[in-house]
């Protein structure tokens, strides 16, 4: 009679246990901590951050510093997957589907991801009025507080703040185009020496080409316009097609990945690459991957500027801990860190006004850009980014128009 008793005892605690865990997974739950409770949940938790792993240096940055930062600070066991994209929203839909909880807490995110995680209540928030270090970051800045014309509203948290540029070796390259419009000249009289990668920083490059040709960057503000696109788009794949013949191997194929671009520059087989970093020139030939003769600029009239967030899955088993990595990768410390041309050299997200002091002056004496242009030499040479069908669209229509076109 006593071992029923107990069993039905031990039961009973077991039911409680698992309905206190299921009712602090729930995101009400979750949201309503105060920080000192969320810090005192997330510790000694493992975190899953579903990333774009392409880059080694910013794996390093990662790697060396951030997961045994995270470690010593809080005893947080963070592991990176490889993912982004549509990879992030399908993993979460099929996990759903499944009925499972999800293998991943956070994920790197912008524009179009953040737009379908949104479509399917995916992502956990809002989430930046709970950390300490949001309070760094000035969310009234359209280029921080919206993301591809969708306003940012807690749902996640900036992470880095990078304009599109033109990378080129100034040895080959003695005057390169300096705006969209000499663009398909200097490529007609210059074969093979550039090409464009068919994946995001392509893409961006030409949304940028794109709002250069219509001449009025209000019009791809706010939400999707099909008449904007069609006519611009169209006018777009004119001027592409009529010099694809001499892109790099005559047009025939393009890079289905910017690292290879990357690699194709670093090798010399062509005298541009782009990114969507501004600064990154300065971090790949600091590290010696690109020749000390590469330079970066932005074309006139202008590129797109954009900041890339961090998002906490909805179903995420691990959301308070996922939320202390955050709060930190928004931190002084890190955002420095990630600054510094020999580690990453990613723009701050930081409003510099808010910091103290110390910190702002520590941001102010970093030595950085030699090889990029100043972020103040290129302030009036910003787009907004458009709404993300544009992006969608331009990933289609670029494989179907010039890819595949005969």
């Amino acid at each position: 009679m006593h071992t029923y008793r107990r069993l039905l005892t031990n039961l009973f605690l077991l039911f409680l246990t698992a309905c206190s865990s299921a009712e602090q997974r729930d995101p009400a739950t979750v949201l309503s901590q105060s920080w000192a409770q969320i810090e005192a949940r997330g510790r000694n938790q493992p975190v899953t951050l579903m990333m774009w792993l392409g880059d080694p240096f910013i794996n390093d940055y990662m790697n060396k510093y951030v997961k045994p930062e995270v470690k010593k600070r809080y005893g947080i066991d963070l592991q990176t997957a490889a993912g982004q994209g549509t990879q992030v929203v399908q993993t979460l839909v099929a996990e759903r589907e499944a009925g499972q909880p999800s293998q991943i807490d956070m994920a790197w995110i912008n524009g179009e991801t953040f737009y379908q995680l949104r479509q399917i209540d995916g992502l956990l928030g809002p989430i930046t009025d709970k950390m300490p270090n949001a309070k760094l970051i000035d969310f009234t800045n359209p280029y921080i507080g919206t993301d591809f014309q969708q306003p940012v509203a807690g749902m996640e948290a900036p992470w880095g703040n990078v304009q599109l540029a033109i990378i080129y070796d100034g040895k080959t390259v003695p005057n390169p185009p300096r705006s969209f419009a000499e663009l398909p000249a200097y490529v007609k009289a210059h074969p093979g020496q550039l090409t464009i990668p068919n994946e995001f920083t392509g893409m961006t490059l030409l949304k940028s080409w794109m709002i250069a040709l219509a001449g009025n960057p209000k019009l791809f503000q706010g939400k999707f316009r099909e008449e904007v696109y069609l006519k611009w788009s169209t006018e777009l794949w004119k001027q592409v097609n009529a010099i694809k013949p001499y892109f790099w191997k005559q047009g025939t194929t393009f890079p289905e990945q910017l690292a290879t671009l990357h690699q194709l520059f670093a090798n010399g087989e062509v005298a541009f690459t782009f990114s969507d970093n501004d600064a990154e020139v300065d971090n790949k030939v600091n590290l010696g991957f690109f020749p000390k003769t590469a330079r970066a600029y932005v074309p006139a009239p202008g590129t797109i500027r954009n900041s890339h967030y961090l998002g906490i899955v909805k179903g995420a088993q691990h959301p308070e801990a996922a939320m202390l990595v955050v709060n930190f990768l928004m931190s002084p410390e890190a955002q420095l860190k990630k600054m510094d041309p020999n580690i990453w050299g990613d723009h701050t997200v930081l409003d510099l006004s808010r910091l103290t002091a110390g910190d702002r002056s520590k941001f102010e004496n970093l030595p950085t850009r030699r090889y990029a242009p100043k972020r103040a030499e290129i302030q009036h040479l910003a787009f907004q980014e458009p709404a993300p069908e544009y992006m969608t669209r331009l990933f289609k229509d670029f494989r179907t128009f010039v890819i595949e076109a005969k």
